[in-house]
């Protein structure tokens, strides 16, 4: 075998590898945001569940994407982990797809149809409106220009005719369940080198087409890269949040468990198999003649992918009824880490190392931005009690110790939301990086405003905590109970503007009355014009002193800022004012 017969088959499953990685990504950019609605709505029980799970992975050709939006919905709460694990058994299925395109690529010369593909794809390319059609004829056009040359050279190199790699293949007991086992290990550490269970599938047909590799080690392989991809996962699941985890472990469990019942009627099963597609699994050289013998051969690309399918679709049909007990199973296994919620400084839905698909990352990063929404109006409930606590009225033995914890807290807040801003900006820079759709990349423009106007308001709720633990420390001049009125009921204008800002942020936002923001904001700035005139009276008045004056409107100027940020923030989120950005 020469250098350049190697070269020529490992870049053709560079190529597979590739084309099957643009036709995913084309097709999430087409219909990435439809896929996520109807992964929502077509989950009502585990049977609807799995062909979900069917039918999206089979539209976008990657398991791996259904399984990072089922996560992403466990975690939004759309969906259970239940119902999450069903779909997750249907992408097992709707992943077979690939297999069957790839014995076709290897049974028929397909080659010459790549190159219509890469002509019309072109010119779909430098064409704005269909550009991710173009996308997706040319990931197309590679996947099955690389199918054509992995089959020509896996004939070139005649392995079915090569003595010693048939001799090396011989020196395996095909009657040993060890030779079985060894097989099966062996797909399992290829797949998870070359991270790809398509690439270990091509060679594995061309091994068995080749009439090189007897059919029973080579189904051994396949068993072997379902178990495979499975540790991928896991392992790029190690660094994300609990429900992920748990998801990761339950593919993991629905193949291995697959894997450990089929040893037990291996033969039978793969011979029924056999059976169906019309493949003589005891013909021989000797016995048929080469000519019979490599036409009979050239069926085992479609006994693999019939046996890929049939595996996949009994393992389900036998679990499907102990999801309940799957579920139990990895929540026992896995628990979740014990974090005061309140003070985790981690990001709780954004898991760099697990998402894969730049599309559907933007969904993980909507749901952190919701939670970083919720964490600033909890901090800014904090400042109102701070200044509860500050109030001369309230005084009580040992309130100090309480009055510094709670302002210590804030502060922490403080910290995070300056973290979170940076984090979750970052993750959308990279996520930018990628090629995306407009659509989402006017999503991650006005997403990157919400973190800045979040951040903002977490500046504005410790700038008034600092405010009021200044004044609270100075031990002289007091608030007078007006000015106390006055400001509870500022900030209680300003609670209400941050609890529409997280309706918006929880909701869709077309079921979002923006009007009622606006309006809160009026009512916020007519108030704050309000208590200011009335404050230079009451200073000429002497009601107080203009020092105290001055920090009372410090307050409430702060809450009218952090109400504009409010503002920002729903303008982002409701796409005004960002159209021409």
């Amino acid at each position: 075998m020469s250098i350049w017969v190697i070269f020529t088959l490992l870049g053709s499953l560079a190529l597979l590898m590739y084309g099957m990685k643009s036709m995913s990504e084309a097709l999430q950019k087409m219909a990435g945001p439809q896929l996520r609605h109807v992964l929502g709505a077509m989950t009502t029980n585990r049977f609807t569940g799995m062909l979900t799970g069917m039918l999206v992975t089979a539209s976008v050709q990657s398991s791996t994407a259904t399984t990072v939006m089922t996560v992403s919905f466990v975690n939004a709460g759309l969906l259970t982990l239940a119902q999450a694990i069903s779909v997750i058994m249907g992408a097992n299925i709707g992943t077979t797809l690939t297999a069957w395109i790839m014995s076709a690529g290897m049974s028929f010369d397909v080659g010459s149809l790549a190159y219509p593909a890469f002509l019309v794809g072109i010119i779909l390319i430098y064409q704005k409106r269909y550009r991710y059609i173009g996308d997706f004829l040319f990931g197309l056009a590679f996947l099955i220009f690389a199918l054509a040359t992995l089959r020509a050279t896996g004939q070139s190199m005649h392995l079915g005719e090569n003595q010693s790699v048939l001799a090396f293949f011989a020196s395996f007991d095909p009657d040993s369940f060890l030779t079985t086992l060894i097989f099966l290990l062996l797909g399992g550490i290829l797949t998870f080198c070359v991270q790809s269970s398509a690439a270990v599938m091509a060679i594995t047909m061309i091994l068995c087409s080749s009439g090189a590799l007897p059919i029973y080690q080579g189904i051994a392989l396949v068993m072997g890269e379902n178990i495979g991809t499975t540790v991928t996962s896991n392992l790029a699941a190690m660094s994300a949040n609990t429900q992920a985890r748990r998801a990761a472990l339950a593919h993991m469990f629905f193949n291995v468990f697959g894997v450990v019942w089929i040893l037990f009627v291996f033969r039978p099963f793969i011979d029924m198999v056999c059976g169906w597609v019309g493949y003589d699994v005891d013909m021989t050289t000797e016995t048929a003649g080469a000519e019979a013998f490599m036409a009979n051969a050239a069926k085992l690309s479609f006994v693999l992918a019939a046996f890929h399918t049939s595996f996949n679709v009994a393992n389900t049909f036998i679990l499907i009824w102990f999801i309940p007990q799957i579920e139990r199973f990895v929540c026992w296994v896995i628990k979740p880490k014990k974090v005061d919620e309140e003070e985790d400084f981690r990001l709780h839905f954004i898991t760099a190392g697990f998402m894969k698909t730049p599309e559907l990352s933007v969904l993980e990063a909507q749901k952190e931005i919701q939670q970083f929404s919720n964490r600033m109006q909890r901090m800014f409930g904090m400042v109102r009690e701070l200044l509860t606590l500050s109030s001369s009225s309230n005084k009580k033995s040992g309130q100090d110790g309480e009055f510094n914890k709670l302002y210590t807290r804030i502060e922490k807040y403080e910290g995070i939301s300056d973290n979170m801003e940076l984090e979750i900006a970052n993750y959308l820079n990279s996520v930018s990086d990628a090629h995306l759709s407009d659509d989402t990349k006017a999503k991650i423009r006005a997403m990157l405003r919400e973190v800045s106007e979040l951040e903002s308001i977490g500046d504005a709720c410790f700038n008034m905590a600092r405010t009021i633990s200044r004044k609270y420390n100075t031990k002289e001049d007091h608030f007078v109970e007006k000015q106390y009125d006055h400001l509870h009921q500022m900030m209680e204008l300003t609670d209400q503007s941050l609890s529409q800002m997280n309706r918006l942020m929880g909701g869709r936002k077309e079921a979002f009355d923006v009007n009622r923001t606006f309006n809160i904001e009026n009512e916020i700035n007519n108030y704050r014009n309000q208590l200011k005139s009335q404050n230079i009276n009451d200073v000429n008045n002497r009601e107080y002193t203009y020092a105290v004056g001055t920090i009372y409107m410090d307050l409430i100027n702060e809450c009218e800022k952090l109400g504009d940020y409010v503002v920002n923030v729903v303008e982002a989120r409701m796409g005004l004012r960002q159209k021409d950005a």
